[in-house]
Parts: C-alpha cells; sequence; structure tokens
C-alpha cells in the first residue's frame, strides 16, 4: 500500500534530491496542461491561471450534466476566448449516446465544426464516427478503459484517433512501457500519437467511470454525467434477519481521496506524456485558478530549469517549490490527496471525510456596483459576511474569472476604515479590472 504521505518512503520517493533519477533528455516536448471549464467563471480563470488548453461540455451530453455547462449556443464563444489567449478547446461529449439522440448529437458536433472545436473527448462509437465524420479530432475518453499499446494501435488504425486518455489504472511503469512499446510497432510514427493523464482531482470507485450504482440507486446514470456521487457517503451494514448492525469504520470504504501528482510530477514528465488533465469541471473558479496555476509554475520550472540535463543546480529548488504548491493544493477542495495508481496498486486508500478537507473555505461578501479604473478601486456591496483589512477576497465573474485580493485598505465615503459591515458600500484597490455584479467573497483559513 502506497499512500499519498508515503511518497517519501517508496523507492519512487522524489523528495530525496541525491536519490532523484536524472531527468530524461529524450523529452520532446512540454506537454500540455488541460483545465476543466464548468461555466463561463471558470473558464476565464483556467486560462488566466496558465492553461494550453479546456474542455468543455455542452448541454446534457457529457460526463458533468450537474455542472453549470454551456449551451450550443455558447460553443462560439468558448472557442473564441480560447483563441484570445492561444489555447484550445475540446468539447466532451463523453457519455453513452441512446437511440433517439443521433439527430441531437448530429447537431451538437455540427456546431462544433462551425465554432472550430478542436477535438471531441468521447468514446461512444457513434460519436466517434459522427466526429470523424465531420473532420473533427478524437480524444479517446478515459471512459474507453484503454490501458495499453495493443488497444492504442487498435483504434489508431481501425478509427484514425490519435490522442488517448489512458485509463486511471495505469502506472508509472505502464506509461513508459506503452510509449516504448508503440515506438517499437510504429517506430517515427509513434510521434504522431498522444497520450494523455489525468494529474489531479476527484477519482471514482470504479476508476476509469463505468459506474452504475447511481442509477441502481436513483434512476440517475454515472454514464450518461448525472451521477448522484452514492459512493460519497457513509454507510451501515445489518445482517439480513435484522438482528446485528455495524458501521463501516471511519473511512469512506467507496469515496477515494483525490489524486495529486504534484510531489512526483518529474516522473509523469519524463514519461513522454502530451497532455496533464486536471478534473473538477463540477468544483469552484478558485479551484480551478489554483490548480491550473499551481501546475504551471511547476511544469514551466521543469522545462525551463531541468529538462535536458541542464539543471542539476535546481534540483533542490524543485524539490522546494513542489512542497510549497502541494500546500498550495490543500488550500481548495479536496478529500485528502493520494497518488493513484500511479505508484502501484493502492490499498485502503479512501477518503476519511464526506467533506471537503480544504485549509481554506468561502464566505459571500456581496457584489462589484462600480470600478474606478483611473484608481484602480472596485466599489463593493456589502450583503453578506463582514471583512477587514488583511483578509483575503475572491472576486468573480464571467469576464474577470477569478480574482484574488489582499485587503490592505477600505474606504467609506472617502474615510479610511478597518472593517467593512453589511449594508456599507466600501472602496477597496484591485490588481486589475473588475466589473459590476462580479460576486464578491471572504476566504478564510479552517482548522
Amino acid at each position: 500500500m502506497i499512500l499519498f504521505d508515503e511518497y517519501r518512503d517508496s523507492r519512487f520517493s522524489c523528495h530525496d534530491v541525491s536519490t532523484m533519477p536524472h531527468p530524461d533528455t529524450t523529452i520532446p516536448i512540454r506537454p500540455e496542461l488541460l483545465a476543466p471549464a464548468g461555466e463561463e467563471v471558470s473558464l476565464r480563470a483556467a486560462l488566466d491561471a496558465g492553461a494550453d488548453a479546456v474542455y468543455f461540455g455542452a448541454g446534457e451530453f457529457n460526463m458533468r450534466q450537474r455542472a453549470r455547462n454551456f449551451s450550443s449556443d455558447d460553443i462560439p464563444g468558448v472557442v473564441s476566448l480560447c483563441r484570445e489567449y492561444g489555447a484550445h478547446a475540446y468539447l466532451a461529449i463523453n457519455i453513452i449516446v441512446y437511440e433517439t439522440e443521433f439527430n441531437l448529437l448530429e447537431s451538437i458536433l455540427d456546431s462544433a465544426v462551425k465554432a472550430g472545436v478542436d477535438a471531441v473527448i468521447c468514446w461512444d462509437q457513434a460519436v466517434i464516427k459522427a466526429a470523424s465524420d465531420r473532420g473533427l479530432g478524437i480524444h479517446l475518453s478515459t471512459q474507453a478503459s484503454v490501458s495499453n499499446s495493443r488497444a492504442i494501435l487498435q483504434y489508431y488504425r481501425n478509427d484514425g484517433i490519435r490522442r488517448f486518455v489512458l485509463a486511471r489504472e495505469c502506472t508509472l511503469d505502464h506509461l513508459r512501457e506503452i510509449r516504448l512499446n508503440l515506438q517499437r510497432e510504429l517506430g517515427d510514427e509513434a510521434d504522431s500519437i498522444e497520450l494523455e493523464v489525468f494529474i489531479h482531482g476527484a477519482m471514482c470507485v470504479s476508476v476509469s467511470g463505468r459506474c452504475f450504482m447511481s442509477e441502481s440507486a436513483s434512476g440517475e446514470s454515472a454514464n450518461r454525467g448525472a451521477c448522484l456521487q452514492p459512493c460519497r457517503r457513509e454507510y451501515r451494514i445489518s445482517d439480513v434477519e435484522g438482528e446485528y448492525e455495524f458501521e463501516l469504520g471511519r473511512d469512506y470504504v467507496m469515496s477515494p481521496r483525490d489524486i495529486c501528482t504534484m510531489p512526483f510530477l518529474e516522473k509523469i514528465l519524463q514519461s513522454g506524456i502530451a497532455s496533464l488533465k486536471i478534473e473538477g469541471r463540477m468544483r469552484s473558479p478558485e479551484y480551478v485558478s489554483t490548480v491550473v496555476g499551481s501546475y504551471r509554475k511547476a511544469v514551466d520550472f521543469y522545462f525551463d530549469r531541468i529538462a535536458g540535463g541542464t539543471g542539476t543546480a535546481a534540483l533542490s529548488e524543485f524539490e522546494k517549490l513542489k512542497s510549497e504548491l502541494t500546500e498550495n493544493l490543500r488550500g481548495v477542495f479536496n478529500r485528502d490527496f493520494s497518488a493513484g495508481f500511479y505508484m502501484g496498486r493502492p490499498v485502503g486508500d479512501w477518503a476519511k471525510s464526506s467533506n471537503s478537507r480544504a485549509k481554506k473555505r468561502k464566505e459571500t461578501v456581496g457584489i462589484v456596483v462600480n470600478y474606478f479604473r483611473k484608481v484602480g478601486v472596485a466599489e463593493i456591496k456589502v450583503q453578506g459576511a463582514p471583512f477587514g483589512i488583511g483578509d483575503e477576497l475572491l472576486i468573480q465573474g464571467p469576464t474577470t474569472g477569478n480574482l484574488t485580493v489582499s485587503v490592505e485598505s477600505i474606504q467609506v465615503d472617502h474615510e479610511a476604515v478597518e472593517n467593512a459591515n453589511r449594508g456599507d458600500h466600501v472602496a477597496v484597490p484591485v490588481s486589475r479590472r473588475v466589473r459590476l455584479n462580479d460576486a464578491v467573497f471572504r476566504r478564510f483559513e479552517v482548522d
């Protein structure tokens, strides 16, 4: 059993710089950092934080129906905004499709083509065929549970698929072996095949996601993106005669911890992965901003300072950076962290609570009612929680994205005050433009 807190004790440990393997000098490219976008604010937050690409759903045709999502009419706007940032846009249609839905499928794919979507994430053969007929790129979803080079070669040769989101059961050794065997089979042609892996976010008890528990319990299918996550609950068991009843320990035995690869990120980078995927279309804009920003810093540091074997002196600095970024990641929603399957087969790596283990929470303060561009000040109407000097605010909106503000001064009617109370209209300096009706939250540490 290898849990998150035991990385330093495993043979894969990245915490002892003296035993860390030399960087792989054959890494061809810096991998894409792929971020979730569940709605407009998170989309902007992901792009501002440095995502190279985003994946999003349109309507109910994706695995996150309960996210706010976008409509098919929103697809052009999503693609256009991504283009402004030099990023790619991938449309998730990663559900099973029923016999009565072909017209809807074709309509959404036609919208994707017209908008210039870069690829469709899918695994249902009907979607693969319809997307392929329209010349859309196809990224085979992790739902297909592709975990070996022979499966990849079948899809590559028969369907022309060039990117594969690998099954989450794959270990680090599997990643290296898959790439090596593709090169042996295809030679230089193997470079046209891209591998994508999840590096951070929620894991499902069914791992690659084909779960029937929600459908059985509530009629809401996980394979249609409507999972109610009954696996995240605590359960009691009783014998059939009703004589004995037991509560299952202190662990939520069907609710895995979240995956976090930050402590051993360089090992994934050394495996030749083309895309690093972050889970989280159901999570908040500050989650997206924090996670994307953290991995952006780590990936850039590695390729700017270490990759190619020229940055040995920077290894110690990289270890320190990863530790700091891991703590930063604990500040947003998480069920505690796990290495997933990368280090082998985890046993008993379950969440301890049904709630978030984040070290920071937020509460509603109010809204932005004005922005004074010349002095860089936002006027905030305090409708909820008060705040004071030294507090951290989050300002979120469809165009603003996610802006973190450390409150250094507060004014009411041009008079300096220490605190902003409910009912006040206050002026607070901000680092960039905010918009009318942007939501304002106070973010605070929790024990």
